[in-house]
């Protein structure tokens, strides 16, 4: 395995997309947008058209992270690459960017953060259909995420049958009460240092190297999750704890459970029952209790009625991070899966 990019068999384009739906958003983050497309081996060489997979990236992930090279391991541009070049199912793979200046934007709708959700089923999926041949229907077209990229992964389709009939997610965010309030506690006692108000801590985060204080982690993705959430009308990030003893604030904490895709499942029953295929993992020791998650995502999918025939679902020996390697597995089960 060398240490440095290799040719690969298909090919991947680089693109920039102006975006009217995040042009003036609430953070001011830049409204033109990276867009990356990958073509499988023998795209260019006639007509057929192609299922395609959207990629979405955890909280703090922007799109050049995609090509980040880890030792001894192979970036997923290459990857994915190689789940093509050794036979499976061609697909187009779209790597679509989401990042705000919070760090992330749970691929929703938020007065905190923009239109993030509208965003990608409004005008990335209907652009990539335009550029590209692609099979433009929700029977070919499935999307697929880590940690918040598989939270989004979970939700997006229950959102927009109409756009996405399949999924992957990789220990995506899930049954909140595990894995978000022991964060909460946690953050509580951090914020004594900035007199219990989490914009002191944002305004002395910004002013220096990121990440260089233990809690700038946790209250990062707090902070975030809570302008994609739980955000005013006025796009304030609200948390769903008190900031001086932790205890839930019950109006803020439901507007989170709203957004848990255990809790979802039950309301959106039918447009989980039209699934036709839904990969599920994490790792059995994953700090945010995501296998749990993951397991009661995958009983709510059943109770809804989604035939077990259409799930796969794995718990394996791993933590949070590091789970690269599972991303091209999920990705040849979905190819040979999409309709054609």
């Amino acid at each position: 395995m060398l240490p440095w990019d290799g040719e690969l068999a298909g090919r991947l384009d680089r693109h920039t997309v102006n975006s009217a739906l995040l042009r003036g958003n609430p953070l001011g983050d830049p409204h033109e947008r990276p867009l990356w497309v990958y073509v499988p081996p023998g795209y260019d060489d006639g007509d057929e058209r192609y299922p395609a997979v959207y990629v979405i990236q955890g909280y703090t992930g922007h799109l050049t992270m995609w090509a980040n090279r880890m030792p001894f391991r192979q970036p997923f541009v290459e990857t994915a690459d190689a789940v093509f070049a050794g036979g499976a199912p061609g697909c187009v793979v779209v790597y679509v960017d989401a990042w705000t200046a919070y760090g992330g934007s749970q691929f929703v709708d938020s007065p905190g953060t923009g239109r993030y959700h509208s965003y990608l089923c409004d005008e990335i999926v209907p652009w990539v259909d335009e550029h590209y041949r692609t099979l433009p229907d929700r029977e070919s077209r499935a999307i697929a995420g880590k940690s918040s990229g598989g939270f989004g992964a979970m939700i997006t389709p229950m959102l927009r049958p109409d756009l996405f009939g399949a999924l992957a997610t990789h220990a995506g965010d899930a049954l909140y009460e595990l894995c978000y309030v022991p964060d909460f506690g946690k953050a509580t006692r951090a914020l004594r240092d900035y007199g219990q108000d989490i914009q002191a801590w944002w305004a002395d985060f910004r002013s220096r190297p990121a990440f260089t204080r233990p809690e700038d982690s946790t209250l990062l993705m707090l902070f975030g999750v809570s302008a994609c959430f739980s955000a005013r009308e006025d796009g304030t990030p609200e948390l769903p704890f008190d900031p001086l003893t932790g205890a839930l604030r019950p109006e803020q904490w439901q507007r989170w459970l709203d957004w848990d895709p255990v809790r979802m499942v039950a309301g959106h029953a039918e447009a989980v029952r039209s699934l036709r295929a839904v990969w599920i993992d994490a790792g059995t020791s994953d700090e945010w209790f995501l296998d749990l998650g993951a397991e009661a995502f995958r009983a709510e999918a059943v109770r809804a009625g989604l035939p077990e025939d259409r799930i796969q679902f794995e718990l394996f020996d791993a933590g949070h991070g590091g789970i690269d390697y599972r991303y091209p597995l999920s990705l040849a089960w979905l190819a040979e899966r999409l309709a054609r």
